[in-house]
């Protein structure tokens, strides 16, 4: 039995849990060195799904995202934001180097029309990202939405509520923030991260 796992080792044919950060994935870096060695290739999956959950607004879920989408915004395509629960801040933006000439906002009135908003923006091959909220998200449609970020090759961050942690979902990274007791720091827990255990109680510094 031993020579014959062996042998289906040395096939090629297996994937081992040591070579989680070798897997031929697309991804843009994060621009936070910590944080790159601990996602999967190091960086952001391209043409996949990250769910960051969050318990209130302003603990760092924004500042986790702009030195990639300074980058991506050098980039023809489109940066779209549906559903945000304030407007995007300009001129932070463009202090982070984000040329706001390609971001655009979209409000849906209902729930359901964000996430089709969504799907849509994802498979449309127009945009480098995609940013959503979203107050509920099931299997089915998280499934959709990774099948969309990989038709239209594009990264997609999706912010939910803390408390929908608990439920199933096909993102390829998911995690959650949590408020820090200091001011210069962003507070994570890497729940998922496709090919690599959890990973709790982690910093890293805001951006100035």
């Amino acid at each position: 039995m031993a020579q014959q796992i062996e042998q289906l080792l040395q096939s090629n044919k297996v994937w081992q849990g040591s070579q989680w950060q070798h897997s031929h994935l697309d991804v843009h870096a994060s621009g936070f060195e910590q944080l790159d060695q601990q996602l999967p290739n190091h960086g952001w999956p391209q043409g996949g799904i990250t769910e960051v959950l969050y318990e209130q607004h302003g603990i760092g879920e924004l500042q986790l995202l702009l030195p990639a989408l300074a980058k991506l915004s050098q980039q023809s395509r489109w940066i779209i934001w549906v559903a945000p629960p304030f407007m995007p801040n300009a001129p932070a933006l463009q202090q982070h180097g984000v040329d706001i000439s390609k971001v655009i906002v979209i409000r849906p009135e209902q729930c359901s029309d964000a996430l089709w908003t969504i799907e849509q923006a994802l498979k449309s091959g127009s945009c480098s990202a995609v940013l959503g909220w979203l107050n509920g998200l099931d299997l089915k449609a998280s499934r959709r939405l990774q099948l969309a970020a990989e038709q239209g090759d594009c990264l997609s961050y999706l912010f939910r509520p803390l408390q929908q942690q608990q439920q199933s979902s096909s993102a390829s990274v998911r995690m959650a923030l949590h408020p820090s007791k200091s001011p210069d720091q962003i507070n994570y827990h890497l729940l998922k991260r496709r090919g690599g255990a959890p990973l709790y109680e982690q910093h890293i510094p805001r951006l100035n």
